[in-house]
């Protein structure tokens, strides 16, 4: 039971005035509104109610008991937001009718760590976000920074020195709302920037990461910019990844992908577990890499600076950075999801493919100690590529009857019909490259 008045006193000392109840839609975009922190038991035993059907995928009816989508309040997610003065963030997740909804991502992770908690395990993991500051100028989307055009800029301190009072800034917000900071750098594309932070228990991570994009977004638009987790927003440049290092420890608190003996630094178990992360990747790239842009940042193109790092062939390797899973220090690098990702739904199929792994005690091929890039070059034989573009992956999620069983086929079904519909959308555009190509050529 809580002790309600005493953490609305608690509350109001500070100054707060109102609660942001904040959930994820299904495209993994923050939704939420402002309520007042005196009814704090109200949404937190019933929840604040939003039209559920005005919510991208829950797939609720316009009316009768489950048209409402009820976010509740998880109170020991609560704290002030230092860029909305009297306003506190809360996590919610999502309930219909009085039931948790299926089609609620956090819920889906929620159920998916709950079969690994039955064999005593938790997960961790660090997330890395790597996004770029943009600006809408003469109806174009540029680099925020002119002046950040080096041919390679990663870790240049020229502009981390121009733009020092907006990542101070970021520095200040993001150590006020806990999060433990260990880097931020400048990336490998002009106008793209990455912050690291602690690791954590997997639904905690995930909570983390979407409080970061709130901030983060704010700050930036504070600063006359604007926080783009677009994957590829530059054609010939780097795109941002959203990389999973992700561990597991068993009920003693011992690793269990960690052996120091192997040569990755590897159990069986975190073998398999790779194996069954790359025998399930064509389905988990829907999920992770869900957009149409996703699929030109994950493509073997030049780059300015040399390679694009991005994960397009399905191997794994030793702190290799060109493989899809990267072994380091006794954990996996899951380099296949991008910031456009619902990290709830991203993190629960990873996890559960790799369960699969286990489970079935898959062997992934042979460790690859190439550079993936320099074979492609060379014309040398490379491991089975990833789908080619999201319609490819949609396909593959959907041929993939274990995943969507294991994720939950309702939120699956609803995930499939809003991407096909984007998809859909997006071959009825004609771009600028079509024009400049076909209109006067025939």
């Amino acid at each position: 039971m809580h002790d309600y008045p005493a953490l609305i006193s608690s509350l109001q000392a500070k100054g707060v005035h109102s609660l942001l109840p904040q959930f994820t839609d299904i495209h993994g975009v923050a939704k939420g509104k402002l309520v007042p922190v005196e009814n704090l038991k109200e949404w937190v035993e019933v929840g604040a109610g939003f039209a559920g059907p005005s919510i991208w995928g829950t797939g609720l009816p316009r009316f009768g008991a489950r048209s409402e989508y009820y976010g509740r309040i998880l109170p020991e997610t609560i704290q002030p937001l230092p860029f909305m003065p009297g306003v506190a963030h809360a996590v919610c997740e999502g309930f219909a009718g009085g039931q948790p909804l299926e089609t609620c991502s956090r819920q889906v992770l929620k159920a998916a760590l709950a079969r690994l908690r039955e064999r005593g395990w938790t997960m961790w993991v660090g997330i890395e976000p790597e996004y770029f500051l943009l600006k809408r100028s003469e109806g174009r989307w540029r680099v925020a920074d002119a002046e950040d055009h080096l041919a390679k800029p990663s870790y240049d301190l020229k502009s981390i020195c121009r733009n020092s009072a907006y990542l101070d800034d970021m520095r200040q917000t993001l150590v006020a709302l806990g999060f433990d900071l260990q880097q931020i750098d400048h990336e490998d594309a002009s106008g793209q920037y990455e912050v690291n932070y602690r690791f954590d228990e997997a639904l905690a991570a995930a909570d983390r990461f979407m409080l970061f994009k709130l901030a983060a977004h704010a700050v930036a638009e504070r600063h006359g910019m604007v926080f783009s987790g677009m994957p590829k927003p530059l054609a010939g440049s780097p795109g941002s990844g959203l990389h999973f290092h992700i561990s597991i420890t068993n009920s003693q608190g011992e690793a269990v992908f960690s052996h120091g003996q192997d040569s990755l630094g590897l159990s069986a178990n975190g073998h398999q577990f790779a194996a069954g992360l790359l025998a399930h990747a064509d389905a988990l790239a829907a999920i992770c890499a869900p957009t149409v842009n996703s699929y030109k940042r994950l493509a073997s193109t030049s780059s300015a600076s040399g390679t694009t790092w991005a994960p397009v062939w399905k191997a794994y390797g030793d702190n290799n950075r060109t493989c899809l899973v990267r072994t380091v220090a006794g954990r996996l690098e899951w380099r296949l999801p991008d910031p456009s990702c619902n990290v709830y739904a991203a993190l629960a199929a990873t996890l559960l493919a790799g369960l699969d792994g286990v489970d079935k005690r898959m062997q992934p091929s042979a460790p690859c100690d190439q550079d993936l890039y320099a074979v492609a070059a060379a014309g040398g034989a490379l491991p089975p590529a990833l789908p080619r573009n999201l319609l490819e992956a949609l396909d593959a999620l959907e041929g993939n009857q274990f995943l969507s069983a294991a994720v939950g086929t309702a939120f699956v079904d609803q995930f499939l019909k809003v991407k096909h519909a984007e998809w859909c959308d997006f071959h009825q555009h004609v771009s600028e490259w079509e024009l400049n190509r076909y209109a006067d050529a025939y």
